[in-house]
């Protein structure tokens, strides 16, 4: 039985596909149109995953959308007599709602047949009963409390409940407008960050301040020790003028979520691409402060809910990763898994898991271990698009080509590194990866200068030897998918300063040897060289989304200035 799942009209829009249970593909539309964060219907996903299991639209079983409109409607009625928000606001609402209640007519045309050939059934997932089925389905765990924190979807901000064999469960939720996503976003609107995905940047901002406006940040929430927490309204518009947003195909724009009232109470907005002030990082991580309160909070009160040791999340927040580090230091969960998209584009591989268990009733057979679950390619395509860029190169077989790297990587040079199928979520996690030397303190500096062009503020993430995890940081639980941060060891941060944030913290990426081999023997071989089993790790791209094809790969390697492409088998290097 093949469950076709996607995320539509929303940001992050996405396809997956499951066959009797077992994951087949995944995939952003921004990955293959090469327009980031892509709101509109995902066409070009939708068609690969399919042609990745070799299937037409008729073998199509059931397709299953995480987006259910019609959810809490008597309460989308009540806010409207409410708040009386403007027409403009109503009307992108019903719009979008209409794309996404019916979406048989827009797939059928996206995988080029009639409508009449679709003979699959389509299910309305609600959003966050979405992103929790994308948590749970697929963790590790037979039993766990299950929690969504997002911005917004359906009418719902947050959502938790439990999971148990093949039945999800909710036991509660907070709707519209109160919203964790919501103060982030606004508070990060004020700082200048007010690009779409944007807030991970202020949360990198955040180490570089003391929470000193905190008093000032806790007077935009009210955070109950029971979890709840309510807006101050009177500081944000999402409830009259804001949370308008442009869903035609392409990157979302967000309107501002804040109002007059949160100038009067933090100052002037700063202006995008102006300098960094002392009270604005002290702003960030006040925020960061008070979002991580919320949210342990919530979870706390979830944990005396389930009885659980074990949690599963999901959601845009649940990719705020400090958050995610500190959950079994501040929580009674002793344990925390996220799976690699845990944001929007998720929520269409939870729509699959959702109607293949809890509307089907079948019962779990699939962990994800592994996040590789794009395209790859075969030796001979990747040699035909090299000859293609006119690019001289030579053959290796793995144990050469892992020296070679290793060798290059420990004399200073930046590394594209293309193998396998490309990651699912937002994070390379070395299929499509950018690697560089720890050791090297100037070597976020060289990285920016020469590769990514990001503000510098912003760290570099380690990749290390899931076996040699607990030597360097401070906590040793897995983290294959880069979802949690960890203080690294006293005694070892000096040894790997580009791989840190400033405040001695790293994003870190563990490195199965049975779950990611190839890029586990290319540490290995670096930390035999060099006694470091870690690498710098950045996303294989600039300013784009992450590199998917051969092609997409040579054009990044040939704009900017790294020293050495590892394409699949092949290895090039400047003169």
């Amino acid at each position: 039985m093949f469950i076709l799942g996607i995320n539509a009209h929303h940001a992050g829009a996405s396809a997956c596909l499951i066959h009797d249970g077992r994951i087949v593909a995944a995939i952003e539309e921004e990955r293959l149109n090469r327009q980031k964060y892509w709101a509109g219907f995902p066409t070009l996903a939708c068609r690969w995953v399919l042609s990745r299991a070799g299937i037409s639209a008729a073998e199509l079983d059931h397709v299953a959308i995480s987006r259910d409109p019609s959810r809490h409607f008597l309460k989308k009625v009540q806010f409207v007599l409410r708040h009386r928000p403007s027409l403009k606001v109503l009307l992108d609402r019903a719009g979008n709602a209409m794309e996404v209640r019916n979406p048989r007519g827009e797939l059928a045309a996206s995988l080029g047949c009639a409508a009449a050939d679709l003979h699959a059934e389509v299910h309305n997932v609600e959003h966050h009963l979405a992103h929790m089925a994308s948590a749970f389905y697929v963790s590790p765990y037979e039993r766990a409390a299950v929690v969504s924190i997002d911005g917004m979807g359906d009418f719902c901000s947050t959502m938790w409940g439990d999971g148990t064999g093949s039945c999800l469960s909710s036991q509660g939720a907070t709707l519209f407008p109160h919203s964790i996503g919501f103060l982030y976003t606004a508070v990060s609107q004020w700082l200048g960050f007010s690009g779409y995905g944007d807030e991970g940047k202020v949360m990198a901002l955040a180490a570089f301040g003391q929470p000193r406006r905190e008093a000032e940040i806790r007077k935009l929430i009210t955070l109950e020790r029971d979890g709840s927490f309510e807006l101050n309204l009177d500081y944000f518009a999402v409830h009259t003028e804001g949370a308008t947003m442009s869903w035609e195909d392409g990157m979302p724009v967000l309107g501002p979520l804040y109002s007059s009232r949160l100038t009067d109470l933090l100052g002037p907005v700063r202006e995008p691409r102006t300098p960094m002030t002392q009270e604005q990082y002290d702003v960030a991580a006040s925020l960061q402060v008070v979002v991580e309160d919320a949210v342990f909070r919530k979870l706390r009160a979830v944990h005396a809910a389930t009885g659980l040791d074990r949690v599963c999340l999901a959601g845009g927040v649940a990719l705020n990763s400090c958050i995610n580090g500190k959950i079994p230091i501040e929580t009674p969960f002793r344990q925390a898994w996220v799976q690699p998209a845990a944001g929007d584009a998720g929520t269409a591989m939870g729509a699959c898991f959702y109607v293949w268990h809890h509307v089907l009733r079948r019962p779990r057979t699939e962990v994800l271990q592994s996040p590789a679950l794009g395209p790859d390619f075969t030796s001979a395509q990747i040699a035909a698009a090299l000859d293609a860029a006119g690019m001289p190169y030579r053959a290796l077989d793995d144990d050469a080509m892992d020296a070679a790297v290793a060798a290059r990587l420990a004399d200073g040079a930046i590394v594209g590194w293309f193998q396998g199928r490309m990651e699912w979520g937002p994070r390379a996690l070395g299929h499509r990866s950018i690697l560089a030397d720890p050791r090297r303190g100037d070597m976020k500096d060289t990285l920016n200068a020469r590769v990514k062009h990001r503000e510098g503020f912003r760290p570099f993430a380690p990749s290390i030897l899931e076996e040699a995890t607990g030597d360097w940081f401070e906590q040793s639980d897995p983290d294959p998918f880069m979802v949690k941060v960890y203080a690294a060891r006293d005694e070892v941060k000096p040894r790997i300063p580009a791989a840190l944030h400033v405040d001695g913290t790293g994003r870190l990426q563990t490195v199965s040897r049975t779950h990611s081999n190839r890029y586990w023997r290319l540490i290995n071989a670096f930390g035999e060289r060099t006694g470091v089993p870690i690498l710098v790790n950045t996303s294989f791209n600039d300013n784009e989304p992450i590199v998917c094809t051969p092609q997409h790969a040579i054009d990044c390697f040939q704009r900017t200035h790294m020293d050495v492409l590892a394409l699949g088998p092949y290895l090039v290097t400047r003169l």
